[in-house]
């Protein structure tokens, strides 16, 4: 997998120079893609570098950008604080004119700072803690929704949907698990004749979580809901029901992989997972998912076509600016008005928020992401 995440980084670093039928004039467009390419996320962090690489040779091939050659430049930003920000300071000194890509919000959080201080435009295209936003920052934007927009939906979801009176919480401290705990704990709190019997975390890379499921389990919860990431949530599946922990189990859209599947095993079967619609499930993510699929020879991952649209929405504002100044850019992608992407259509509220964001339930089938209820 390093390996060939290293050739998928020179790939991209590359993409100018093999695509074909773009004007010769002028210096690239480099647009930045910080992902996790080491580490438990590094397969997301592949399939969101394939899809903006993806993004910049279709813009190539017809033409680029202000007749100029895109370029995707793209550092490991590790999901960790301190490597994010030494990411976000190379692709600076590598003179990208605005950056797109974040998965982890622990990771997003720290950069977003450089970004600011720079004037550089960075669009999230996964980080979902409410903090990336709510900074204040004017050059920060995101195309997916926020925790607190989903912790509220996972909330109504356990008790209504599941009718459940005892709810289980369990994250991993980081930015995005704690931000989507807090907020569903909040809701749950909220709710009434509901009890939240449990809320607390387990430490990222661990393999064993015996100890913190039998304390769940003596509280006979009706619904658990993780809300950290799949190569622990996979695992955690499993040893949940190995332990016998009665009630269901349920999951956040950090857990809306195919991985998360094949480390639970059959014990992934009928686990909930809250999430935005995957691209399969996108009636306007079909000629993407077609695309990619003929590019790369793999399906897309769940954040592909949310990174695929925010790398697009950079580079329709330079064309729509006439401009790749970095101010202009920032300038251009608040204006950006009804932008129809493989998400669907893009607007961005004062915040930089995405407006009307939805979120579904999965049910897993057959070892499938099944939207439940259909």
């Amino acid at each position: 997998m390093r390996r060939s995440l290293a050739c998928l980084a020179m790939l991209a670093l590359l993409v100018p120079a093999a695509a074909l039928g773009v004007g010769a004039q002028g210096a690239t467009v480099k647009i930045g893609v910080p992902v996790p390419l080491s580490g438990g996320n590094a397969k997301m962090g592949d399939d969101i570098a394939k899809a903006a690489t993806l993004a910049a040779e279709e813009w190539n091939a017809k033409g680029g950008v202000l007749g100029r050659k895109i370029e995707i430049v793209s550092f490991d930003d590790a999901c960790d604080a301190q490597q994010s920000v030494t990411a976000a300071h190379k692709l600076l000194d590598a003179g990208v004119a605005a950056v797109a890509g974040g998965y982890c919000s622990s990771a997003a959080i720290p950069a977003s700072a450089v970004y600011h201080d720079a004037g550089v435009a960075f669009v999230a295209d996964a980080s979902s803690n409410p903090k990336l936003t709510d900074q204040g920052f004017e050059n920060v934007f995101r195309v997916i929704g926020r925790d607190d927009q989903q912790g509220p939906y996972a909330a109504g979801f356990m008790i209504k949907t599941l009718k459940g009176k005892k709810i289980a919480i369990v994250h991993d401290n980081t930015a995005y698990a704690k931000g989507l705990a807090d907020a569903t704990k909040a809701a749950v709190e909220g709710a009434a004749g509901v009890q939240l019997v449990f809320f607390d975390a387990v430490t990222p890379g661990e393999k064993d979580f015996s100890a913190i499921l039998t304390k769940v389990k003596s509280l006979k919860p009706d619904v658990t809901y993780y809300t950290g990431y799949y190569p622990e949530g996979g695992l955690i599946a499993k040893q949940f029901k190995e332990l016998g922990v009665p009630g269901k189990f349920m999951a956040g859209d950090a857990n809306n992989d195919p991985t998360f599947i094949s480390e639970a095993g059959n014990a992934s079967e009928g686990v909930f997972v809250t999430s935005t619609p995957l691209p399969q499930d996108q009636t306007t993510a079909k000629s993407f998912i077609d695309r990619y699929k003929k590019r790369w020879n793999q399906d897309p991952g769940p954040y592909s076509a949310l990174e695929y649209d925010a790398v697009s929405v950079v580079l329709d504002a330079i064309k729509r600016s006439g401009s790749a100044d970095r101010g202009t850019i920032v300038k251009a992608i608040a204006a950006t008005k009804g932008y129809s992407g493989a998400t669907g259509t893009i607007n961005f509220d004062m915040k930089g928020d995405r407006k009307s964001v939805l979120y579904i339930t999965y049910i897993i089938k057959g070892g499938k992401f099944v939207p439940y209820g259909m």
